[in-house]
């Protein structure tokens, strides 16, 4: 990657991203919960309320066809520019116009703008990591986008102070970032693609049989964190809990990811991300699977949301870092494209089956099919055989 010694050593521009990813995170923990809460007064039903939150996601499905080709071309400082720049805009233009169809448009390009920011990112992280630290550079950035992600739900409190509040807040944090971006990031582009590598979709092809284990944690997380922040605030005023408690319970699914990233990167570098990957995934699916159970008692839920986010908080940081193990560091790149595909497919599907489920009166569905994907991964680790390859 040309410039990369530049980017490596400058611990200014390491702060900067880990900002960027901190607002990415607060802009989707916000959006879906506070949406699908004036959806729910506007008398949408949940499943229409479930199919406009996973338009953010049909946006950044959208921008990771185009991603890897983009980044080559205009580089890493111009691609999360304009992904700051369209989230900014979209966030200023929600509370002005109330509109259900404006609404899912301006979903699309929050997704655009979000997923041009993962996508540079991430592989920064990626490409800079060794197989020594990986799992602990890659559990850093996912405890920032965890901790933005956590903090966004605290954005319904802010509705009291007029529904327009947490959108313009948040407008103002990105344009400082932006500002910021412009003023110290370097403008660094990835090195072009040797001759010998497998040219387009063979590459996305060979990734994926090499590594298909290691990029199936991408589509969980992004099931599990777009169908619970967009179907839980509706779970939970159809259960019967107040606005305040959803507020309160929702930020402890990433709060519990924030507390175990870091020890599930550390152990995955000792033990080996496919074990704990395993493990992580059997706890987090059995404790989603009894959240029904425990009814409207805060304290047992707020305890399960916990232990089960910070199980699988990890996972998408986890399996890209376990992708990196295996794949030559040539197909990170496209490894990296496979996993967001992932992510966006299980985000699109989340709130849509979370939604549909409730419609057929089946409200624990949200959290029996969840807990279900879970542990059906773990199992399908006897399938999948091949060891690390370190570098």
């Amino acid at each position: 990657m040309s410039g990369t010694s530049e980017m490596k050593q400058d611990k200014t521009l390491y702060f900067i991203l880990i900002g960027v990813i901190v607002a990415a995170g607060i802009s989707q923990g916000m959006l879906l919960p506070v949406l699908a809460i004036f959806l729910e007064r506007m008398g949408v039903s949940s499943g229409m309320n479930g199919m406009n939150a996973a338009a953010l996601y049909i946006g950044s499905f959208g921008m990771t066809l185009a991603a890897e080709r983009i980044l080559g071309k205009v580089g890493f400082k111009k691609l999360i520019a304009a992904g700051l720049v369209l989230v900014m805009l979209s966030l200023m233009v929600f509370p002005l116009f109330p509109s259900v169809g404006l609404w899912f448009v301006l979903r699309i390009l929050v997704g655009v703008g979000d997923s041009a920011l993962h996508y540079a990112s991430q592989l920064w992280v990626l490409m800079m990591s060794t197989s020594r630290n990986r799992g602990r550079s890659i559990s850093i950035y996912g405890m920032s986008y965890g901790l933005g992600f956590s903090m966004g739900p605290l954005g319904i409190n802010l509705l009291n102070f007029g529904n327009h509040v947490p959108f313009f807040g948040l407008a103002v944090l990105f344009a400082v970032l932006l500002v910021i971006v412009l003023i110290r990031m370097p403008d660094v582009r990835p090195e072009r693609q040797a001759s010998g590598d497998a040219p387009g979709r063979g590459r996305y092809m060979k990734s994926y049989a090499l590594a298909w284990y290691a990029l199936l944690p991408a589509f969980l997380y992004g099931y599990m964190e777009a169908g619970i922040n967009s179907n839980f605030p509706v779970y939970g005023l159809r259960s019967g809990f107040s606005l305040e408690q959803i507020s309160s319970l929702l930020p402890f699914v990433g709060i519990g990811g924030l507390l175990l990233q870091l020890p599930l990167g550390i152990w995955s570098d000792r033990f080996g991300r496919k074990k704990i990957l395993m493990t992580a995934g059997i706890t987090g699916g059995v404790c989603f699977m009894l959240i029904p159970f425990a009814g409207t008692s805060y304290w047992p839920v707020l305890i399960l949301l916990t232990i089960a986010g910070g199980m699988v908080g990890s996972f998408f940081s986890l399996g890209l870092a376990y992708a990196a193990d295996i794949l030559p560091r040539t197909l990170l790149p496209a490894a990296n494209v496979v996993a967001a595909f992932h992510f966006n497919i299980g985000s699109i599907l989340g709130p849509n089956v979370g939604g549909a489920a409730m419609q057929t009166g089946w409200i624990s569905g949200v959290f029996i099919v969840m807990g279900l994907l879970y542990i059906l991964f773990a199992c399908s680790s006897l399938w999948f055989k091949r060891g690390s390859n370190p570098g």
